[in-house]
């Protein structure tokens, strides 16, 4: 560690606690993250040699993907389903990533955006793959549930919105097919209701309030 940070942790009261060498068992949530991200990242560099610059900017675009994404909802204020990310809880709101810009000219360093631009679209598709597997598991086999309700806060799975676009609604109307079995449900996003079948609606879990207060995360 830099002598820099050994003078100056000790003055704001932080205090590292390692895990054992070799156990990655120990770190829990945080490590299968850390295992879908390097799962995803190397699906998509592979064996590429990528300059310093594009290498970058992939890491801040990645960074922006997984810092939006939804943890959750306050479960104590269902007039606002917008879900509980990273973000929020790291900076104050909701979004910190870059707008997505289109160039015209075909000049050297817009060749290496698109070379970019492309990587990071590659790992938005690895991502959810694994990330959005891993809410239904958690809510199907994990705790018991009832299956799609009414009012349930739901995110929608559309692989034709932009990368890092997270729609979120509220479930409001549920359709029985022939067989008596829910296959589709309306769901209010915004001032809008779309119709969307069940298996493209994915749970969120339900967030007390202490769970999304920032200050429980930054106790010395």
């Amino acid at each position: 560690m830099m002598p820099q940070l050994q003078e100056e942790l000790p003055k704001k009261q932080i205090k590292f606690r390692f895990n054992p060498p070799a156990s990655p068992h120990f770190g829990g949530a945080w490590e299968r993250e850390i295992q879908s991200v390097k799962k995803a990242l190397q699906v998509v560099i592979g064996t590429q040699s990528l300059q310093g610059e594009v290498l970058l900017t992939l890491l801040v675009e990645v960074e922006g993907i997984l810092n939006a994404k939804p943890l959750g909802y306050v479960s104590s204020d269902l007039a606002d389903p917008d879900p509980v990310t990273p973000s929020m809880l790291l900076m104050g709101r909701r979004d910190a990533s870059l707008q997505q810009v289109s160039y015209a000219t075909d000049t050297l360093s817009k060749r290496r955006w698109r070379h970019c631009q492309m990587m990071v679209d590659h790992f938005w598709v690895q991502f959810i793959r694994s990330y959005l597997p891993s809410l239904q598991v958690r809510q199907k086999w994990r705790q018991h549930t009832d299956g799609l309700l009414q009012g349930t806060v739901v995110m929608i799975v559309d692989s034709q919105l932009p990368r890092a676009h997270w729609p979120v609604g509220k479930v409001v109307k549920l359709k029985a097919s022939a067989d008596g079995c829910i296959r589709s449900a309306e769901v209010q996003v915004g001032d809008r209701t779309y119709l969307r079948p069940v298996a493209r609606l994915v749970q969120l879990p339900a967030l007390s309030d202490d769970d999304a207060d920032p200050g429980t995360f930054a106790t010395p």
